[in-house]
Protein backbone atom coordinates (compact mmCIF):
# COMPACT_ATOMS: atom_id res chain seq x y z
CA UNK A 1 0.00 0.00 0.00
CA UNK A 2 1.45 3.31 -1.11
CA UNK A 3 1.75 5.91 1.63
CA UNK A 4 1.87 9.67 1.17
CA UNK A 5 3.26 12.16 3.65
CA UNK A 6 2.72 15.88 3.12
CA UNK A 7 4.63 18.76 4.64
CA UNK A 8 5.18 22.46 4.16
CA UNK A 9 1.89 24.09 5.08
CA UNK A 10 1.60 27.08 7.35
CA UNK A 11 0.47 30.66 7.78
CA UNK A 12 1.54 33.27 5.26
CA UNK A 13 0.48 36.79 4.34
CA UNK A 14 -1.25 37.51 1.07
CA UNK A 15 1.29 37.78 -1.72
CA UNK A 16 3.65 35.36 -0.01
CA UNK A 17 4.87 31.93 -1.01
CA UNK A 18 4.88 28.41 0.34
CA UNK A 19 6.14 25.10 -0.98
CA UNK A 20 4.32 21.89 -0.19
CA UNK A 21 6.00 18.51 -0.40
CA UNK A 22 4.53 15.04 -0.72
CA UNK A 23 6.79 12.06 -0.19
CA UNK A 24 5.66 8.76 -1.70
CA UNK A 25 6.69 5.50 -0.03
CA UNK A 26 7.11 3.74 -3.37
CA UNK A 27 6.34 4.25 -7.01
CA UNK A 28 4.39 1.50 -8.68
CA UNK A 29 1.79 1.25 -11.42
CA UNK A 30 -0.77 2.25 -8.79
CA UNK A 31 1.08 5.54 -8.22
CA UNK A 32 1.45 6.54 -11.87
CA UNK A 33 0.42 10.15 -11.32
CA UNK A 34 0.23 12.53 -8.40
CA UNK A 35 -2.01 15.44 -7.63
CA UNK A 36 -2.70 18.16 -5.13
CA UNK A 37 -6.26 18.80 -4.02
CA UNK A 38 -7.57 21.36 -1.58
CA UNK A 39 -10.62 21.68 0.59
CA UNK A 40 -11.77 24.87 2.23
CA UNK A 41 -14.25 24.82 5.15
CA UNK A 42 -17.74 24.06 3.90
CA UNK A 43 -16.58 23.45 0.35
CA UNK A 44 -15.90 20.43 -1.80
CA UNK A 45 -12.42 19.06 -2.35
CA UNK A 46 -11.10 20.30 -5.69
CA UNK A 47 -8.18 19.42 -7.92
CA UNK A 48 -5.43 22.02 -7.90
CA UNK A 49 -2.64 20.44 -9.94
CA UNK A 50 -1.45 17.06 -11.15
CA UNK A 51 1.66 15.53 -12.67
CA UNK A 52 2.65 12.33 -14.44
CA UNK A 53 5.71 10.69 -12.86
CA UNK A 54 7.16 9.42 -16.13
CA UNK A 55 6.82 12.18 -18.69
CA UNK A 56 6.26 15.14 -16.39
CA UNK A 57 3.01 16.21 -18.04
CA UNK A 58 1.13 18.56 -15.77
CA UNK A 59 -2.28 20.04 -15.17
CA UNK A 60 -3.05 23.22 -13.24
CA UNK A 61 -6.51 24.48 -12.39
CA UNK A 62 -7.42 27.84 -13.89
CA UNK A 63 -7.64 29.38 -10.43
CA UNK A 64 -3.93 28.74 -9.78
CA UNK A 65 -2.38 29.01 -13.25
CA UNK A 66 0.57 31.36 -13.27
CA UNK A 67 0.84 31.23 -9.46
CA UNK A 68 1.23 27.56 -8.52
CA UNK A 69 3.59 25.03 -10.06
CA UNK A 70 3.60 21.29 -9.53
CA UNK A 71 6.87 19.42 -10.01
CA UNK A 72 8.44 16.12 -9.10
CA UNK A 73 11.79 14.73 -8.08
CA UNK A 74 11.87 11.13 -9.26
CA UNK A 75 15.03 10.32 -7.33
CA UNK A 76 13.40 11.42 -4.07
CA UNK A 77 9.91 10.07 -4.86
CA UNK A 78 8.63 13.51 -3.93
CA UNK A 79 6.15 15.86 -5.53
CA UNK A 80 6.09 19.57 -4.81
CA UNK A 81 3.58 22.37 -5.10
CA UNK A 82 5.23 25.77 -5.27
CA UNK A 83 2.63 28.39 -4.40
CA UNK A 84 3.39 32.03 -5.15
CA UNK A 85 1.29 35.18 -4.96
CA UNK A 86 -0.96 33.51 -2.43
CA UNK A 87 -4.42 34.90 -1.84
CA UNK A 88 -6.77 34.54 1.14
CA UNK A 89 -9.02 32.38 -1.04
CA UNK A 90 -6.19 29.84 -1.29
CA UNK A 91 -6.74 29.05 2.38
CA UNK A 92 -7.57 25.35 2.67
CA UNK A 93 -6.33 21.96 3.72
CA UNK A 94 -4.14 20.67 0.90
CA UNK A 95 -3.99 16.95 0.18
CA UNK A 96 -1.76 15.00 -2.12
CA UNK A 97 -3.12 11.93 -3.82
CA UNK A 98 -2.06 9.28 -6.28
CA UNK A 99 -3.71 7.36 -9.08
CA UNK A 100 -2.82 4.50 -11.38
CA UNK A 101 -2.59 4.25 -15.14
CA UNK A 102 -6.26 4.54 -15.98
CA UNK A 103 -7.79 7.89 -16.79
CA UNK A 104 -6.31 11.30 -17.39
CA UNK A 105 -4.68 13.54 -14.81
CA UNK A 106 -8.03 15.24 -14.21
CA UNK A 107 -9.95 12.00 -13.63
CA UNK A 108 -10.47 12.87 -9.99
CA UNK A 109 -12.42 9.70 -9.20
CA UNK A 110 -9.31 7.67 -10.07
CA UNK A 111 -7.23 9.05 -7.19
CA UNK A 112 -7.28 6.31 -4.61
CA UNK A 113 -4.70 7.04 -1.92
CA UNK A 114 -4.50 10.26 0.05
CA UNK A 115 -2.14 11.97 2.42
CA UNK A 116 -3.21 13.31 5.79
CA UNK A 117 -3.48 16.90 4.57
CA UNK A 118 -1.60 20.06 5.46
CA UNK A 119 -3.19 23.37 6.40
CA UNK A 120 -2.42 26.46 4.35
CA UNK A 121 -3.71 29.74 5.76
CA UNK A 122 -3.30 33.02 3.88
CA UNK A 123 -3.99 36.17 5.85
CA UNK A 124 -5.10 39.39 4.21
Amino acid sequence: QVQLVESGGGLVQAGGSLRLSCAVSERTSSSYAMAWFRQAPGKERTLVAAINWNNGNTYHADSVKGRFTISRDNAKNTVYLQMNSLKPEDTAVYYCATKGLLGSLVAVHRYHTWGQGTQVTVSS
